[in-house]
């Protein structure tokens, strides 16, 4: 099984495809078998060299449930350990939502190692905090109070499937995750370093449009696309309407 340490701490990662290298970094309560379960992996491993890592916390990687274990800098030398242990150079970034948000934290860490950023549900500036304390709150309730409180958000029923993903998670590791510290602090200061191509996809309904929308304006080789009535966790489903765009994007790029 591919694992790499970094500082103590082992990554366990995946790779898939042929091609120029593409980091697909999942959201957050996940791991990176949920790819496999995406349109997004099936159309995009046919050109590029896939590079499926799970997030410290998460998955088959380590779960520190210390909250300096998960510093940004930290999360952002899991991605370069990996790409270092498969000797890539330089690569393209796919995030989305807690990923979306690592992004700019890579932007702001290690901006050389990348070609181009895709992000998605994110923005670098100071995230809600009544939110943040709610959702840790939440966790803190345990897997079957989160579970309730997916349902009720999202009207349906999980799967069998995501039920029994959820319930594997170690929820501890998560609080540890999301009491970190970036958490409190805005990634702004990534934005000047950001003048690779660059996308940006939020659901219309997200809360975290504006933001989304206000950081392509320091951003001078960006795109930015809404999807009208989308809501946070909505808009990474409508594959049918993001992958054309992603494929274009990531085709007009070189392909070094």
């Amino acid at each position: 099984m591919p694992y790499v340490t970094n500082q103590g701490v082992q990554i366990y990662y995946e790779v898939v495809g042929d091609g120029p290298s593409l980091v697909l970094m999942h959201g957050g309560l996940s791991n990176l078998k949920a790819w496999y379960e995406t349109a997004y992996l099936k159309t995009l491993k046919n050109g590029y060299q896939l590079v499926l890592i799970d997030i410290r916390g998460h998955g088959a990687s380590d779960k520190p449930h210390d909250s300096k274990a998960y510093e940004m800098n930290l999360l952002v030398g899991d991605i370069t350990a990996v790409l270092d242990d498969l000797n890539v150079d330089k690569a393209h970034y796919f995030g989305y939502s807690l990923s979306g948000r690592l992004g700019f934290g890579v932007a702001k860490y290690a901006p050389k190692r990348f070609r181009s950023f895709i992000i998605g549900g994110a923005h670098p500036y100071l995230l809600d905090q009544n939110e943040l304390e709610a959702d840790l709150k939440l966790f803190r309730k345990g897997t079957d109070a989160l579970i309730a409180a997916m349902e009720e958000a999202s009207g349906t029923k999980m799967t069998p499937e995501r039920r029994a993903s959820l319930t594997a998670i170690d929820l501890d590791a998560v609080i540890a995750l999301f009491s970190a510290s970036h958490w409190r602090t805005s990634l702004e200061d990534a934005l000047p370093n950001m003048t690779m191509p660059c996308l940006i996809f939020v659901g219309g309904a997200d809360p975290l449009r504006t933001g989304a929308k206000k950081c392509t304006e320091s951003m001078p080789n960006s795109r930015f696309i809404s999807l009208p009535n989308a809501g946070h966790f909505g808009v990474i489903s409508q594959s049918q309407v993001l992958l054309p765009e992603i494929t274009g994007f990531l085709a007009s790029q070189p392909r070094e």
